[in-house]
């Protein structure tokens, strides 16, 4: 495997933007040959975190080293991976504008969509379940570890995690989010479930968005998504994500 540390310049955010990838890359000692349309998977981070936070605290790169998936690491900063009311358009950047450049700069890897995939951690799980409700026709999979997922819904959990003033600079006045297109769970009802990618949530059982992560399953069963739950102990914590990103490399529809 490669790994590339690249700062990218986004048109949408007026910035250059930090980007970690892990490549498949030829080798003797492996016997494998060059490969086309590389499958991929935007692994995302979460409040606090930034692109190298999965390289940094759990051992991604090891995991799928001797495997065919290019890993995608990008950073949002706070943004929610959303187009905020203060004028930073992540969502576009992350849904539309970063697979372009990337496409364009490592032209090895997929436009398919039943190669692609997303997942995250916490704010990055919402990231991806949003992902992969927004662009039903991108994704193949998508994966929420210890997602933000029910924050429309409870606002106690909103407020325990940023003040008011962030949150309204992100999302606008915290109660027009719920049946948002920023709530998770108002967009389950707006594509039916044969055209959605797969879920997976998974969540510790000490972990304080458990109960807001069997809300959004429960909500997604009821409505006849496609979803896998899956629970251990552990709280918000590196140690489950990094136990638990293997069970979603396993679990996505590609060889590891």
């Amino acid at each position: 495997m490669a790994f590339i540390q690249a700062n990218i310049y986004s048109s949408v955010l007026n910035l250059d933007v930090g980007l970690n990838l892990i490549l498949p890359q030829s080798s003797n000692r492996l016997i494998r040959e060059k490969k086309d349309d590389v499958p991929v998977l935007y692994l995302l981070h979460g409040m606090g975190g930034n692109e190298t936070a999965w390289m940094r605290r759990s051992s991604i790169e090891r995991y799928v080293r001797e495997s065919e998936i290019a890993v995608v690491m990008p950073t949002t900063e706070l943004g929610f991976y959303t187009d905020t009311c203060y004028g930073m358009n992540y969502w576009t950047f992350i849904a539309e504008e970063l697979p372009a450049i990337l496409h364009e700069l490592f032209p090895q890897l997929t436009t398919k969509r039943e190669k692609t995939f997303a997942a995250g951690l916490s704010m990055g799980g919402y990231g991806a379940i949003k992902l992969g409700l927004r662009c039903p026709d991108k994704f193949a999979a998508v994966a929420s570890l210890s997602g933000a997922l029910a924050l429309a819904s409870d606002s106690e959990i909103l407020l325990q995690s940023g003040s008011q003033q962030y949150w309204e600079g992100v999302f606008g006045p915290i109660e027009k989010m719920k049946e948002s297109d920023n709530d998770p769970i108002h967009l389950l009802t707006k594509i039916a479930p044969e055209t959605a990618p797969a879920i997976f949530v998974c969540c510790g059982t000490e972990d304080f968005l458990y109960d807001s992560n069997r809300y959004f399953v429960k909500k997604t069963q009821a409505a006849g998504f496609n979803v896998t739950y899956e629970e251990g102990p552990g709280a918000h914590t590196w140690d489950f994500w990094d136990q638990w990103i293997q069970r979603v490399l396993a679990w996505l529809p590609v060889e590891i």
